[in-house]
C-alpha cells in the first residue's frame, strides 16, 4: 500500500523537474525576441547566449538525473530518490538563474545538481548490485 504514495512523489518530481526545464526553454524562445535573434542563430547578445547554455546544459543533465532519479526509486529507496530529485531541481533552478545574471555565480546551482545526481545514480548501482546478490 505505501508503494503508490510515494511512488506518486516519484512522478511529481520528474513533472516538476520537466516543467523546469520546459520553463526555461521558453526562456530562450521568447529572448530570440527579446535580443533579435532569428532561428537558426545559437549566438547574440549575451544574455540571450546564457540563456541557450542554461537550456542546453539542463537538457545534458536532465537525461542521466531522470534514469537515476528512476532506478534509485526502483531498486535503492524511493524516499531517498524523491529527497535528491528535490534538491538537484534547487540546483538547476539557482543554476538558471544565477547564470542568467553572470556566468561566473553558476557554479554553486551547478555543483548540487550534479551532486544531486551522481548520489541518484550511486544509489541506483548499489540496488543494481544488491539485486544481483540476491
Amino acid at each position: 500500500m505505501m508503494l503508490v504514495p510515494v511512488m506518486g512523489a516519484v512522478v511529481l518530481v520528474t513533472v516538476v523537474a520537466l516543467v523546469l526545464f520546459l520553463w526555461i526553454s521558453l526562456r530562450v524562445a521568447t529572448g530570440r525576441g527579446k535580443y533579435g535573434v532569428a532561428a537558426p542563430a545559437m549566438t547574440g547578445q549575451p544574455d540571450f547566449e546564457r540563456m541557450v547554455r542554461v537550456q542546453a546544459n539542463t537538457l545534458e543533465q536532465l537525461v542521466p538525473f531522470l534514469a537515476g532519479l528512476w532506478l534509485c526509486a526502483l531498486f535503492f529507496d524511493k524516499w531517498t530518490a524523491v529527497i535528491l530529485g528535490v534538491v538537484w531541481i534547487i540546483g538547476r533552478l539557482w543554476y538558471a538563474l544565477s547564470y542568467w545574471q553572470d556566468a561566473k555565480k553558476r557554479t554553486p546551482g551547478f555543483t548540487i545538481a550534479f551532486l544531486a545526481t551522481a548520489l541518484l545514480l550511486l544509489a541506483a548501482a548499489v540496488g543494481g548490485i544488491r539485486l544481483m546478490m540476491m
